[in-house]
């Protein structure tokens, strides 16, 4: 029986080594024993904390997913300016942030990608996140341009910034952030120029 107690540090412990061992043996391979082993724990905590492997890669994505909500809105609170282009670059960097562009976090939301197109609790969550960056988008960019024009930009930059993202995660060396930031502010800064907002 766990520790009382531990439940949140074991939780925590179990979410890095998964995404540590999907980093280094993909997904297939990222075993329930080869989770439990790099985080020093036994396998049936897995199933005690998490149902087995498919509860636990939900719960991976739970905290990426937060971990780019709280990039997002760090970032939105620390603005000087209450501009739809701030708070659209704003967006734009959350995406980018340290927090989802390491090799171990971008390696899970790959194989995050692959599984929600079969396991219907993963593309709840794959639906909720686009849904999210898309709402955001649109809001800023309703400030600015007429309903059509807005959710049209707001469907490009998202597309983009998940293009980049993805280009990112599979190119042979490390991603290449402060490109990818200036590929989508030129986007960004192109769509705004045509509603005389630049």
């Amino acid at each position: 029986m766990p520790k009382l107690g531990m439940e949140p540090i074991r939780r925590r412990q179990l979410i890095l080594a998964t995404m540590e061992a999907i980093d280094e043996a993909g997904l297939a391979d990222a075993t329930v024993v080869r989770i439990a082993r790099r985080a020093g724990v036994s396998a049936g905590i897995i199933s005690h904390y998490f149902g087995g492997k498919d509860g636990l890669l939900e719960a991976t994505m739970r905290q990426i997913l937060s971990d780019l909500g709280e990039a997002v809105a760090s970032r939105r609170q620390a603005l000087a300016s209450d501009s739809p282009r701030e708070h659209l670059r704003a967006i734009i960097d959350g995406n980018f942030d340290r927090s989802q562009v390491s090799q171990a976090v971008m390696k899970t939301w790959l194989a995050f990608w692959a599984s929600s197109m079969h396991k219907r609790n993963l593309q709840r969550l794959q639906y909720v996140n686009d849904r999210r960056l898309y709402s955001n988008l649109s809001h800023q960019f309703r400030q600015c341009l007429p309903k059509d024009e807005a959710r049209r930009a707001a469907r490009g930059l998202a597309a983009m910034v998940d293009g980049l993202w993805l280009r990112g995660a599979l190119a042979p060396d490390k991603m290449e952030v402060e490109g990818a930031r200036y590929l989508a502010y030129a986007y960004l800064d192109q769509q705004l120029a045509q509603a005389g907002s630049a």
